[in-house]
């Protein structure tokens, strides 16, 4: 005895011929994102301008400003990713006999899609004018915050090349050789100090690339100042440890700037990279809430018209 059945629905499922990816939506919330992150780049650079000034002691330091850059930075992606987002969920078409989950996926991909795009955008397109902008900006903090220690210490080395006394070590030879009267420096012999400057200025670029001054050249830096100043050798040898105290000091405080300027850094990418995660979560959920709310009110629409 044989059964027979039915035979199965084999038939497969309808599929749309259109893409899930509105591009047009995402092109116009990408393009607003974008053009209000450029304005607000420009907001920030001008608010951080003002916290640095040439003047001592009225400047905001290296970290401040970065930290207050990153600050900024999480600002912008927060309104230009809700701004860029939103439009972008709102201006797509809606879709028909679809699920409410997919719907709500594919909207905060529209979203992420559209910060993907603005973030494109800016850094090709706008890359060199928020460079140049808030370069600005970033070369005055340092600037200020560093002060005359960078070119005390560090330019030493960077001049080594020099025979004369007109390097980064002229303020501090031109100390190893004060006369102890002022006249001195009248006496139709003074020019030979251009010469003891000469190898003073070796001596001291040779020991800042070492690290320190070595016993022989201390001993003899401290004859030259002698045998140049009128001063006696005790006299001499103080004068020559003040100012490697002075030297120390200045190459200290470009230490100092320095690892500010390099942990100013570190915090900056870390919360600049920070900004952008918290842009592109931003720009998910203004896209499902702009989605959303254009199917409500399109529903609410339809059911008015009946």
């Amino acid at each position: 005895m044989t059964s027979t059945y039915p035979a199965a629905d084999v038939t497969p499922s309808a599929e749309s011929s259109s893409s899930a990816v509105s591009w047009g939506p995402i092109i116009a919330g990408a393009s607003a994102a974008a053009t209000l992150t450029f304005v607000l780049m420009l907001l920030g650079s001008g608010l951080g301008l003002t916290m640095v000034s040439p003047w001592s002691n009225e400047s905001a330091s290296v970290t401040t400003f970065a930290v207050s850059t990153a600050i900024w930075l999480v600002i912008v992606q927060w309104l230009s990713s809700g701004l860029g987002g939103y439009l972008t969920g709102r201006l797509r078409t809606r879709w028909v006999g679809i699920a409410t989950d997919e719907t709500f996926f594919r909207d905060t991909a529209h979203g992420f899609l559209a910060w993907a795009v603005a973030t494109i955008l800016v850094v090709s397109l706008l890359g060199s004018a928020l460079s140049g902008v808030i370069g600005t900006g970033a070369h005055a903090a340092s600037t200020v915050a560093s002060g005359a220690a960078l070119g005390a210490s560090a330019g030493a080395t960077a001049n080594a090349g020099s025979d004369n006394g007109s390097d980064a070590t002229s303020y501090f030879v031109d100390a190893l050789f004060r006369p102890s009267d002022p006249a001195q420096l009248a006496a139709p012999g003074a020019e030979g100090n251009a010469a003891a400057a000469a190898q003073a200025s070796r001596i001291l670029i040779a020991s800042a690339a070492a690290g320190e001054v070595s016993a022989p050249d201390k001993a003899y830096l401290g004859q030259l100042v002698a045998a140049r100043t009128g001063l006696s050798e005790a006299d001499a040898t103080a004068r020559v440890d003040a100012v490697l105290a002075q030297i120390n000091d200045a190459k200290v405080k470009t230490q100092q700037a320095a690892d500010a300027a390099r942990k100013a850094g570190a915090t900056f990418a870390l919360l600049g990279a920070l900004s952008l995660m918290i842009g592109a979560f931003i720009a998910c959920v203004a896209a499902a809430l702009g989605g959303r709310q254009r199917d409500d009110e399109e529903t609410l629409y339809l059911r008015e018209r009946r």
